[in-house]
């Protein structure tokens, strides 16, 4: 009795669930036949109103569509569709704003493909500064190094004015070469500077313009 039961049951349950298919393969078939019997209207007819009001009907659109702004109409001359009058002015105005965003959207690609995402051109930005840094304090230490040496040669060049001595040409080559490595230190130094923070502006640009991509 009871797998009787269970039987009736799977068997109702069976019966149902292809009730439901039925049901719903005819609701598909009625919204095809619904599509099929009323397409989407399309476009037959173009009509646009010039300076004195008249209206003008062509299959086709035309210059002076476009410059009057005009109406798309279907077979029973319905409107279905309106395009408004073309702006030269207006367009003209508003060609610098195209060719600005035009230019963005090119830097914004560049940035995406060169960096992916923000925290990649952060990490790159602190490797790079980190480097710069680096090489500061380097041409730090050799400008103290040269400077020291100074102080050194001009003992040297005064111990010799002190006993009235003639200053050895050596010398003089010495305390002259000594001069320019230093002031060349001093340039390298803030040349590095400068591209420290050059470097730091760029990236920081580069950084926010990711992060408002993402």
């Amino acid at each position: 009795m009871q797998s009787q039961f269970k039987y009736k049951l799977a068997f109702i349950a069976q019966k149902k669930m292809n009730l439901r298919f039925i049901f719903l393969s005819f609701l598909i078939l009625q919204s095809a036949m619904t599509y099929a019997e009323n397409p989407p209207s399309k476009a037959t007819w173009y009509r646009y109103y010039d300076s004195r009001g008249v209206a003008n009907i062509s299959t086709n659109v035309t210059p002076n569509h476009i410059r009057h702004g005009y109406e798309a109409l279907d077979q029973n001359m319905q409107v279905i569709r309106r395009n408004r009058a073309y702006n030269s002015e207006a367009d003209i105005k508003k060609a610098p704003q195209r060719a600005a965003q035009a230019k963005q959207q090119a830097a914004d690609i560049k940035l995406k493909k060169a960096y992916g995402t923000s925290q990649v051109a952060l990490t790159k930005r602190n490797d790079i500064l980190t480097s710069i840094k680096k090489q500061i304090a380097f041409q730090q230490d050799q400008l103290k190094q040269l400077q020291t040496d100074r102080i050194y040669f001009k003992r040297q060049q005064i111990e010799h004015l002190r006993k009235a001595e003639g200053i050895p040409a050596s010398l003089k080559n010495t305390i002259e070469n000594n001069q320019k490595n230093i002031e060349a230190k001093k340039a390298m130094i803030q040349s590095l500077q400068i591209n420290y923070r050059n470097t730091q502006a760029e990236y920081d640009n580069i950084i926010a313009r990711l992060k408002a991509l993402e």
